[in-house]
């Protein structure tokens, strides 16, 4: 057996709160969800004003990057090439989902969804900054 590294509620809190910020210090309207790296949700909070989908779209997000432990970015580049990859079973292929990597593995992900997707991702990345450094 080995030992396997696995996200806090603590930790959990302490991304959001970094995405939040980042979202909030832009005026973007979101949704942003955490998952575990079996994509199992951990938090999702739908910022006031996110659309009634942005929460289901960051899911899939979050799904997606944990899953495949890729950025989604890197899967919607990948449909240009392949449309066959529309048929992924891991989640959607936007931009906006971002694996959480820790000492090279994945514990989990971070997805959001509400405004640009390049934008999407930059609140991601800032969650997954505040937990790695």
């Amino acid at each position: 057996m080995r030992t396997k590294h696995a996200l806090t509620s603590e930790d959990a809190h302490k991304m959001m709160a970094a995405c939040k910020a980042e979202a909030q210090k832009n005026n973007w309207k979101v949704s942003i969800v955490i998952v575990d790296d079996a994509a199992i949700p951990l938090l999702l909070e739908r910022l006031d004003g996110a659309g009634p989908t942005t929460a289901e779209v960051a899911l899939g997000k979050a799904r997606t990057a944990a899953l495949t432990r890729q950025p989604t970015k890197l899967w919607e580049e990948r449909v240009k090439e392949r449309p066959a990859f529309l048929n992924f079973p891991a989640g959607l292929a936007i931009w906006g989902g971002v694996p959480i990597l820790y000492q090279g593995e994945c514990v989990g992900a971070i997805g959001v969804s509400g405004v640009q997707s390049q934008d999407d991702e930059k609140i991601a990345s800032a969650g997954v900054a505040a937990l790695t450094g």
